[in-house]
């Protein structure tokens, strides 16, 4: 029987964010393709996992951190889809005080976008959103309008799923957990083939820095 194919679509700032008020920064070293593999049913193959997010270019330490954490998930099969931060000078009304903020833009754009064209391509029986970001509504209300056959599941990052309402009253929801995301941490060190080190974890990813 063949089996149905299923992607995985990563909203990566929406699931960083919910690791990171968990305390635990050992478990920013997530292997995305296996806790995405862990969400799909024994009749059912995961054919792409893609991971969206943007480089904070002028941070230079998380820029590294990050940076190592996309060369291994390419290593694992996943697939970063990359958008990028605007800067915007401010300026404080009360104190005049001036200084840049970063505004990230396009992942949410390209989260939805991914999604509807992959639709249209029939590279997934069912999809499955790992965010709790509401913007993502209306791609699955298209999807669902325009492929009643596709189904769509969204997996809301730990501690998230009140906050998502939105999504949850438009298509089915999991609530990932942190013990979920626990059994799905990458290697110390990701190794190629010939025993090579291709990658290793940051220091600030071990769990002994908590």
């Amino acid at each position: 029987m063949k089996k149905k194919k299923v992607a995985c679509y990563i909203d990566g700032f929406s699931l960083y964010h919910s690791i990171d008020n968990l305390n635990e920064s050992h478990l920013k070293w997530l292997n995305l393709w296996d806790l995405a593999k862990s969400l799909i049913k024994e009749d059912e193959e995961l054919v792409v996992v893609y991971y969206f997010s943007a480089y904070a270019t002028w941070k230079p330490e998380a820029y590294a951190r990050h940076r190592k954490y996309v060369k291994a998930l390419e290593f694992f099969g996943v697939t970063p889809v990359m958008g990028h931060f605007k800067s915007r000078n401010k300026v404080c009304k009360a104190c005049e005080t001036e200084w840049v903020d970063h505004e990230e833009k396009e992942t949410d754009v390209n989260i939805a976008l991914r999604i509807l064209s992959d639709a249209f391509e029939d590279v997934y029986d069912r999809a499955i959103i790992i965010s709790s970001d509401s913007d993502l509504v209306p791609a699955i209300r298209d999807v669902k309008t325009k492929f009643p056959k596709k189904s769509i599941l969204v997996a809301t990052p730990p501690k998230r799923h009140e906050v998502a309402r939105d999504l949850r009253r438009n298509t089915s929801s999991y609530r990932l957990t942190k013990g979920r995301v626990k059994k799905y941490l990458l290697p110390e060190k990701v190794l190629d083939e010939k025993g090579k080190t291709i990658v290793e974890r940051p220091m600030e990813y071990d769990i002994s820095h908590d």
